[in-house]
């Protein structure tokens, strides 16, 4: 049972009260009852317009759906769908011409372009090593993954030819991105007879190397005839370091399972040890112990003999949860749980003002802000609450007003309908957008539910609405002032093992006008940093056209006509029920809410309740329509939980699925399929965090 203590009226986990009392209020010199007092009428304020937000969604959502239900069997009409979506206010109007007056926003967000790394800030190892993701080794990169050719032909021990090869390729990028005055890096004899064709990439020199800059992204070429590698290099070049993950967020929503006062405990634990810059972890490793902590700053001496730093780090965002779930953590005067949201905001944003106020070790913001990404809006209507909601947060804590920024995540159909508004609510504090395909499916799939059977997933891809949403998503971005000011962001490659394609790939992001993207792994950053200095992100951005109309991205993506083979539909069924399983169970069993699941093809992807949130309704879809019938469904988790359970053979802390049919992770996978028509916005969070607690509580 929890020990909750009182404060102020409400009821709070007593660990959760003494740690903001002693590790954040404290050192800020706060007045702890005041802090209380003001908290209390913060949840009075917001907490009802948190409901009724979430009321609004459903109310809009039961419109929609009884439209769709009145035209059954009709062809769609799409004039009238947009008319409809306009009466009831789904849709609303334009806020006119207007640019972002967000100040304050450090060099990385708004002036430079590079990787951003999402991290699950439950785990303290990853958090670390995505925060010193900064920096990466080039030749790491190349040696140990596909990005080269193919993975290491003998990763017990080194390969000569192979090294060679990572050296070649290294020469190559630096004659692409700093190309010398004459000749080839490939030829250079030593650091002495560097001189490139434009010198102004020249910025100093290191300890052991030289810096050079190019599209805003620093590189360090490292001389070094000590290491194995520089030994036998012609040039003497040990290494080849290249400024990666400019930044990172630590991730509270969907790459966590965090569902009660323990789990919030850890996340804000691991939160202020980033921020006062003392977060550590030990961990066995070869057969020796290892701790790893952040990180200090680079410094280089300048050609006219100053000395300067640059970070060693990543600039860090932290994502609060949505508006949609409640944390039993602290209960409100009436007994409800609070809005986990709210939550966040507040502790979050006090755990972050000892960077604002100098309390940590390397500092964060330069400039004195604080970021929060926020996931899961839906329309200007909750961008509004949450600028009201950071306000109050700010006045709380003393802070200047739009001391916090905001990332606005455009996955949710309202959002990206009405972006502009989403854009305008929040203007003063706005420093990211970006597109997330999977999440944005999910609700792509539940907003049209019941307007008929939804094509395949993998064609989900070529469709019209997400044409649409992608460069419309950059185009406002761009209208509005984002540009210089904020950053545009693009979705996760989700394959860490597959680096070669992405490497073909993701460049595409940067050609869409994206000066970020999310990668998912330091290695990654590091391998997609060099599309950043293949492309001007910002000269792209000049060359893109203004944004496009509606009507493309309220195209429904129905399978009209579609006349699926049983081998077709039983292929679909069983790639979603076995992405779905794998996912469910390390997320209920385990609590592991981001980790690399083998698909169907046994290929590690990266999942997170986002690819949860879209398996679970296109299979509900196909349910309500019958396309499937429930018995087909029972039968492709029966045979993919046998599948799962191989997959997971060598975990030790592993519980088959398979003869545990009842226990909480086949439940909660049958429930999110079953249920998933009634489910808030098709999300999967209110099912996983119900079982998830019974799993806790044994």
């Amino acid at each position: 049972m929890t020990d909750m203590t009182t404060r102020a009226g409400f009821t709070i986990d007593s660990r959760l009260a003494s740690f903001l009392e002693a590790e954040v209020l404290g050192p800020l010199s706060r007045d702890v009852e005041a802090f209380w007092q003001g908290f209390a009428a913060l949840l009075s304020a917001f907490a009802p317009r948190n409901r009724a937000l979430l009321d609004r969604r459903e109310a809009l959502q039961a419109q929609i759906d009884a439209w769709h239900m009145e035209r059954a069997g009709k062809p769609h009409d799409a004039a009238a769908y947009k008319a409809l979506l306009t009466d009831i206010g789904y849709l609303v109007p334009e806020p006119g011409d207007f640019q972002i007056g967000t100040q304050n926003v450090d060099p990385e967000i708004a002036t430079m372009a590079g990787p951003q790394l999402v991290v699950p800030i439950l785990n303290a190892r990853f958090l670390l090593n995505a925060a010193n993701a900064r920096w990466g080794s080039l030749y790491d990169a190349f040696y140990g993954t596909d990005a080269l050719d193919a993975a290491p032909a003998r990763p017990g021990g080194y390969d000569p030819a192979r090294g060679a090869a990572v050296i070649a390729r290294g020469r190559q990028f630096l004659d692409s991105a700093c190309p010398l005055a004459t000749g080839s890096w490939a030829d250079l004899a030593g650091r002495e007879a560097i001189t490139l064709a434009d010198p102004a990439q020249y910025i100093g020199e290191t300890k052991k190397g030289v810096l050079l800059k190019n599209n805003g992204l620093h590189i360090e070429v490292v001389f070094d005839a000590s290491t194995p590698v520089g030994s036998t290099d012609m040039a003497g070049i040990a290494d080849i370091i290249v400024e990666a993950a400019l930044t990172t967020i630590a991730d509270c929503e969907d790459s966590v399972a965090a569902v009660d006062a323990e789990d919030k405990m850890l996340a804000y634990t691991n939160w202020l040890g980033i921020i006062r810059g003392d977060l550590s972890e030990s961990f066995a490793k070869g057969g020796k112990t290892l701790t790893r902590t952040l990180a200090g700053d680079k410094s280089y001496t300048a050609p006219d003999g100053t000395t300067h730093t640059l970070p060693g780090r990543s600039l860090m965002f932290v994502r609060n949860v949505g508006h949609l779930m409640t944390n039993p953590a602290i209960r409100l005067p009436d007994g409800s749980e609070i809005p986990e949201g709210i939550m966040d905001a507040v502790f979050t944003s006090a755990i972050s003002t000892l960077d604002v106020e100098g309390h940590g070790k390397f500092g964060n913001s330069r400039c004195g802000s604080i970021y929060i990404v926020k996931p899961k809006m839906h329309g200007p209507e909750e961008c509004a609450f949450t600028n009201d909601l950071f306000d109050a947060v700010e006045d709380l804590l003393g802070l200047p007003h739009h001391t916090i920024k905001v990332g606005v995540m455009d996955e949710e159909r309202r959002t990206s309908a009405n972006l502009a508004a989403c854009i305008h609510a929040v203007r003063d504090r706005i420093v990211f957008i970006n597109t997330g395909f999977l999440d944005r499916t999910g609700d792509e799939i539940h907003t049209s539910m019941r307007a008929g059977p939804m094509l395949r997933k993998g064609a989900m891809k070529g469709s019209d609405w997400l044409k649409s949403y992608e460069a419309r998503n950059v185009a406002i971005g761009l209208k509005h002032g984002l540009s210089g000011k904020a950053q545009i962001g693009k979705g996760m490659w989700a394959a860490p093992d597959l680096m070669g394609q992405m490497m073909v790939e993701k460049i595409a992001h940067l050609r869409a006008g994206a000066n970020t993207a999310w990668v998912p792994s330091p290695t990654a950053a590091t391998l997609h940093a060099l599309h950043y200095h293949a492309e001007d992100v910002f000269a792209v951005q000049k060359g893109l056209p203004e944004p496009m109309g509606l009507d493309a991205l309220l195209s429904i993506p129905l399978a009209q006509g579609a006349n699926w083979s049983e081998a077709e539909i039983a292929e679909e069924l069983d790639n979603n029920c076995q992405g779905l399983l794998g996912y469910v169970v390390r997320w209920v069993d385990q609590g592991v809410g981001c980790s690399k699941v083998p698909d169907i093809n046994d290929v590690g992807l990266m999942e997170d309740r986002a690819t949860l949130r879209i398996s679970s309704q296109h299979l509900a879809n196909w349910l309500l329509h019958g396309v499937v019938t429930e018995a087909q469904v029972m039968d492709s988790l029966a045979r993919m939980a046998a599948k799962v359970d191989v997959q997971n053979a060598g975990d030790p802390l592993y519980e088959p699925l398979t003869g545990n049919e009842s226990g909480a992770a086949f439940s909660a996978a049958k429930e999110l399929i079953f249920k998933g028509v009634e489910q808030p916005s098709g999300y999967t969070e209110p099912l996983l965090h119900a079982w998830r607690l019974r799993k806790k509580a044994g």
